[in-house]
């Protein structure tokens, strides 16, 4: 499944819905990621998001950034348990798709073990089955969000323990899992695991998830860069860059011959203005591609 960036209540109601909301059918299912405070703006969003067809909103209480903090939600609700539960409550009135919850394990000083059992157990009274849980505390004064994704410690432990307290709601693991095996060993404790920047970063691995865990079929890498390349051609038609286009595959394929010259292409070339489809094509022929060897 995957998730949206957060996106706040406020950005929902009065912003550009498309532009913010828009995303092609094919990355279904696909959950609603919102930020806020204020559980009527938030059940407002929560509605236009279920009406723009995500399969799930979930409220994010685990943002440590400044601008989160100064309006009031993301992480430092770990301090207002109660808030949060107020939150979910107004959201799970408006919509039929699930509400969920991501969270970190606590705030600066709080009991991490007091502080998580709060918010689950509060919310879980409101209604949420599933919890997304960052394994971390987040530190809202001395560390940068970069450092709160890195330094605190991980308590995977504490969401095993959680997990066992709770065996009918779903507790999704998150924080630190970088390959497909630590994710597997993740999964002998809790109902499932996020994965953030291991998969943008090595986007490679997700061709192996559904096979691996769900029992489908393999999929090629060069069957989803065609697709990925019909989906660009679509964008760019409405005016997208190819560079927000192209950004999240500089990754795709680290380890294998030409990923380098792949990357440096993209990176002289796809920021050019006007730049188009045969960008990506020509960075695509440094890789040993099926698709660009029919294309040739």
């Amino acid at each position: 499944m995957l998730y949206t960036e957060m996106v706040t209540a406020e950005a929902v109601i009065r912003g550009d819905r498309e532009r913010l909301l828009g995303f092609d059918p094919f990355e279904k299912p696909v959950a609603l990621q919102l930020g806020g405070s204020d559980p009527e703006r938030l059940a407002q969003a929560a509605k236009i998001g279920e009406d723009f067809g995500y399969g799930e909103i979930n409220l994010n209480v685990g943002c440590p950034s400044d601008r989160v903090q100064s309006g009031r939600f993301g992480a430092c609700l770990m301090k207002e348990p109660e808030l949060v539960a107020e939150c979910v409550a107004a959201m799970r009135s408006i919509v039929s798709i699930p509400v969920t919850v991501k969270c970190r394990i606590g705030v600066d000083d709080q009991d991490a073990e007091a502080a998580l059992r709060d918010t689950i157990g509060l919310c879980a009274r409101a209604g949420v089955k599933v919890f997304a849980v960052h394994a971390r505390k987040a530190w809202l004064r001395g560390l940068s969000p970069k450092e709160n994704r890195e330094v605190p410690p991980l308590d995977y432990d504490l969401v095993y323990r959680v997990k066992r307290e709770h065996p009918k709601l779903t507790i999704v693991l998150n924080g630190g899992i970088e390959t497909l095996d630590a994710a597997q060993a993740h999964l002998a404790h809790v109902d499932g695991a996020m994965m953030g920047r291991a998969a943008y970063h090595s986007p490679a691995m997700l061709a192996d998830v559904d096979a691996r865990f769900f029992g489908d079929e393999p999929v090629a890498l060069e069957s989803a860069v065609e697709t990925y390349m019909n989906y660009v051609e679509a964008q760019l038609g409405r005016r997208a860059t190819l560079h927000a286009l192209t950004k999240p595959m500089l990754g795709l394929f680290n380890g294998r011959p030409g990923a380098r010259l792949f990357r440096r292409h993209l990176a002289e070339h796809a920021t050019s203005r006007g730049a188009g489809i045969e960008v990506l094509r020509e960075a695509l022929r440094h890789i040993d591609c099926p698709s660009e060897r029919a294309a040739a």
